[in-house]
């Protein structure tokens, strides 16, 4: 039972860190308005899903040790604001540009993954590899592609889905969609099918592939609405099936207007 328990909460962790990586990316994208939006989602995603799937992994919660501690400290660094003024008196970090921001985030992880072995050397070379897009991309993309070989598993699924957004932000659409493919068969619990799926319909359609990308879409989103809970009530809805609802509206609205209706939310379903 306990152990049971366990596996649910982590369950519970990662849909946290689905819905609030997609979330996160979809207002900024509203918010650009369609500026840099390729970027947003080929590169800004990668370097905030890692965060957010390292904090729900609660790694640092549970230890104690210097690795932990050293990984914590790294992270804080990676979560600075840029600003071009920095607080007076202020004893946070910031930094007054991106790149001089990534350059000092880059620094922090490679002294982790230099100094300790096992998963914090993993993961701390997956967020100096993200991190370092903005400043040498063949080097990360170099760097991902060999983390995508991880004997850590979920290292190796965040490294392989960064590395397909950062082929996808370089228009290399064909590589990009072979590896949400792949990764959408994994099946995973870091990186859904839905999610993988939702980001292979995106690139279908930069390919001229609009049928196929509608169908997708519509398939994540009449699943998800049609999806039950333990207690037969509606599931909620992901933020994958969320966005591919919007996605489709726009790609087509025929295909859009034939969708199942939104459940009602559990307090209202009879």
């Amino acid at each position: 039972m306990a152990k049971y328990k366990k596996k649910r909460a982590r369950q519970l962790q990662h849909d946290k860190f689905r819905d609030t990586t997609m979330g996160f990316v979809d207002r900024a994208a509203q918010r650009l308005a369609g500026k840099g939006r390729v970027i947003l989602y080929g590169l800004g995603a990668v370097v905030l899903i890692g965060l957010v799937a390292w904090a729900v992994m609660a790694w640092i919660g549970s230890r104690n040790d210097d690795a932990s501690q050293a990984m914590a400290k790294a992270l804080k660094l990676s979560e600075a604001p840029v600003v071009e003024t920095p607080v007076p008196g202020s004893t946070e970090p910031s930094f007054r540009t991106e790149k001089e921001k990534a350059q000092k985030v880059v620094e922090e992880f490679q002294k982790v993954a230099a100094k300790y072995g096992g998963s914090t050397a993993e993961y701390a070379r997956y967020f100096a590899a993200t991190n370092q897009l903005t400043l040498d991309r063949a080097k990360a993309i170099t760097e991902l592609d060999a983390l995508t070989k991880s004997g850590n598993k979920e290292v190796a699924t965040l490294s392989k889905f960064a590395l397909a957004q950062a082929k996808e932000a370089d228009a290399r659409y064909d590589e990009a969609a072979a590896m949400y493919a792949e990764l959408a068969k994994q099946n995973d619990s870091i990186i859904i099918p839905d999610t993988a799926n939702l980001y292979l319909a995106l690139v279908y359609e930069k390919l001229g592939k609009k049928s196929e990308a509608a169908d997708m879409l519509y398939k994540i989103v009449e699943t998800g609405r049609q999806a039950k809970d333990k207690d037969g009530k509606p599931a909620p809805q992901s933020s994958a099936a969320r966005k591919a609802a919007i996605e489709l509206e726009k790609l087509d609205p025929t295909r859009f207007g034939q969708l199942p209706p939104l459940p009602l939310p559990n307090s209202f379903a009879r």
